[in-house]
């Protein structure tokens, strides 16, 4: 590994930005508060610098409260409408550019021209594949990836990582450092494609809630209040799988495929369910016990009760029923 991108390892001392919509404006307080420099590209540098000023404002007492790097400056930062002034000596360089092919191909390009081998350069592409983005790079494709978060950035800290048919495991490794030292818990993806693996998710519930208000069943409000006060109150801890697998009572995940596993086939969704092959449960059964890590069911209840009682009266606080949202039965 280079010289460079062993330093990057360490720390990212300049992170640029590339676009300050708002995934970039958040990329930048993240990285502020990480004790990193700042400098954000726009081609508008007044809407620019107002919109990171306020972001800033915005997201820094959370920050605060989150606790600062010792280092962590709110004023390091400078925004320019010249791109190689941005990315000339970061460790990483962030886009966000518009969600559309032939931009980021052409932004990307030129960050790969304009840059050493050796810098990262991630992009916030919410669904477009790495071996696309790189399609026009001939500098060095091999350090360009996907980095998608997830908003608010600053506070959120899941980012996937994803490679491309050119990325090196070198790159994804230094990545990995990179995005953990701005206190993300980065995610790498096994295999590029479209959506990546969160927003694939969260697309196939959304798709449904649009079925249910499409209907006639429910109303926005309602669904809203179905997953805040419930799947997602125990979905913010255990996921998908951990929480099926303690509805399955003492045998887990095995139990509960036994038993509801057929309702997969009833029409209680517009989405097609997968085939429930003997390997498919194989693997969904070795997966909840090894995230179980040996645990009993018995204290993954525990924790996960001890966690929704305090999830719940947070969930109140932030949203008194007075209001009404985000949504009262």
């Amino acid at each position: 590994m280079s010289e460079s991108i062993e330093k990057s390892v360490t720390a990212s001392r300049r992170v640029a930005i590339v676009g300050t919509g708002v995934i970039g404006c958040g990329w930048a307080v993240r990285a502020l508060a990480a004790g990193a420099e700042v400098v954000a590209y726009d081609t508008d540098i007044e809407t620019a610098r107002r919109r990171l000023a306020d972001t800033i404002d915005i997201a820094w007492p959370s920050m605060e409260k989150r606790g600062l790097a010792a280092r962590a400056d709110r004023q390091n930062w400078r925004v320019t409408d010249d791109l190689d002034d941005a990315v000339a000596h970061a460790d990483l360089v962030q886009e966000n550019v518009p969600e559309q092919l032939e931009l980021k191909q052409e932004v990307l390009s030129n960050i790969d021209g304009a840059t050493p081998p050796d810098t990262l350069i991630g992009s916030s592409t919410s669904g477009i594949k790495p071996t696309d983005l790189a399609a026009g790079c001939g500098h060095a494709p091999e350090r360009i990836f996907v980095a998608h978060p997830f908003n608010p950035v600053y506070l959120l800290p899941l980012v996937e990582l994803v490679g491309g048919d050119a990325t090196t495991p070198e790159t994804l490794d230094a990545a990995q450092a990179v995005y953990r030292g701005l206190g993300m818990r980065p995610l790498v993806v096994r295999r590029e494609i479209e959506g990546h693996i969160a927003d694939r998710l969260m697309e196939a519930l959304w798709r449904e809630a649009l079925h249910l208000v499409n209907d006639g069943v429910a109303t926005t409000e309602e669904i809203d209040a179905a997953v805040v006060y419930g799947a997602g109150l125990r979905w913010s801890l255990m996921g998908t799988f951990l929480t099926f697998h303690l509805a399955g009572g003492e045998q887990g995940m095995r139990h509960m495929l036994e038993q509801f596993g057929p309702a997969l086939k009833l029409p209680w969704t517009k989405l097609e369910a997968p085939e429930l092959t003997n390997t498919l449960i194989e693997r969904v059964v070795a997966g909840c016990e090894h995230q179980a890590a040996g645990r009993s069911i018995a204290e993954l209840e525990h924790r996960r009760d001890a966690f929704l009682t305090d999830l719940l009266a947070l969930v109140e606080q932030y949203w008194p029923e007075s209001e009404g949202l985000p949504g009262r039965i």
